[in-house]
C-alpha cells in the first residue's frame, strides 16, 4: 500500500477537528495500518489529548523547530513518538509564531512537505491535525497531504467557513499546479433538529456524489476516550459511534486504488 496523506481541516473553531483527527487514526490503526499522527496545530489539542503535555513547552527539537529552519526539516523524523495506537509528532507552543515568521520565508508552504519526506519509516496513512484558521500552517498541510477529510458541526455557521476553505484549496492547487481535494466529510455531534438535517442535506449537494458525509452523534464516551489518552478503539467503554470512524477509515483505504 502506498503511503495516503490526510489534511484534517476547517478553519472554524469547534468543528471536532481533533475528535476526528485522534479517532480516525485510531480506527486506521485498528484495521492493521501503521499510522502517524501530526499535531499541526499550535494550540495542541491532539498533542494534550494523546498525554503528551510535557512535550507542548519542551526545550528539546520540536516541530517549530522543523518548520522554521529549512534546514532542519530532516531532522522531523526525531520528533516522533510512539504512542500505544499509532506514532505521533506532538505540536510546541512556540508553532503559535509560525503563522507570522513563516510569511517571508523561503519556500513557506513547503516545509511540512520536506519534513515528510525525511520519513524513515514507511507509514500507510499520515494524519495531520490542523489550525482553526487559514494560514502557513494549513497551507503547509493541504499542500503535503493533498487530500482534506472535513470535520464540521451541523449549523448554518459551518456554511461560509467551508466555503472559505474551498477557496483556498483552489488557489492552492492553481498557484502549485498540484490537486488538491476533500476526500470526506465527518459531521460532527449531529442532531435531529431541521437546521441539522438543512445543513446535511447542503453537505451533500456541495461536495456531491464523490465526497461521502459520515454522521457522528455526540456521545460522552468519546469525551471519556479522549481524558483517557487514547481513541474510541482503545477504550473499553462501548460506543455506537465506534462503527462510524471504522467505516471513515474503510472508506479512507480504498482512496489508494483510485
Amino acid at each position: 500500500m502506498s503511503q495516503t496523506r490526510i489534511a484534517v481541516s476547517n478553519q472554524k473553531g469547534g468543528a471536532g477537528k481533533t475528535t476526528t483527527a485522534i479517532n480516525v487514526a485510531g480506527a486506521l490503526a485498528e484495521r492493521g495500518h501503521g499510522v502517524l499522527l501530526v499535531d499541526a496545530d499550535p494550540q495542541g489539542h491532539a498533542t494534550e489529548g494523546l498525554g503528551y503535555e510535557d512535550e507542548y513547552d519542551t526545550e528539546a527539537l520540536s516541530l517549530y523547530d522543523v518548520l522554521i529552519d529549512i534546514a532542519e526539516t530532516d531532522r522531523f523524523p526525531e520528533l516522533i513518538r510512539h504512542h500505544e495506537e499509532f506514532d505521533v509528532v506532538p505540536a510546541h507552543v512556540q508553532m503559535f509564531k509560525l503563522e507570522g515568521e513563516l510569511t517571508t520565508a523561503r519556500r513557506r508552504e513547503e516545509r511540512l512537505s520536506m519534513a515528510f519526506d525525511s520519513l524513515e519509516h514507511e507509514y500507510d496513512f499520515v494524519i495531520v491535525d490542523c489550525p482553526p484558521n487559514l494560514g502557513p500552517l494549513v497551507d503547509n498541510a493541504l499542500l503535503a497531504c493533498r487530500r482534506v477529510l472535513i470535520p464540521a458541526p451541523t449549523r448554518t455557521t459551518a456554511i461560509r467557513a467551508l466555503e472559505i476553505l474551498f477557496d483556498q484549496i483552489e488557489i492552492l492547487a492553481e498557484t502549485f499546479d498540484v490537486s488538491i481535494h476533500p476526500v470526506a466529510l465527518v459531521a460532527n455531534e449531529v442532531t435531529t433538529d431541521s437546521e441539522a438535517e438543512k445543513m446535511l442535506e447542503w453537505f451533500d449537494d456541495v461536495l456531491g456524489e464523490g465526497v461521502p458525509v459520515f454522521e457522528v452523534r455526540k456521545r460522552v464516551a468519546l469525551q471519556r476516550a479522549w481524558n483517557n489518552g487514547v481513541s474510541i478503539f482503545a477504550h473499553p467503554e462501548e460506543c455506537d459511534m465506534t462503527g462510524v470512524y471504522d467505516d471513515v477509515a474503510a472508506y479512507l483505504e480504498g482512496l489508494n486504488d483510485e
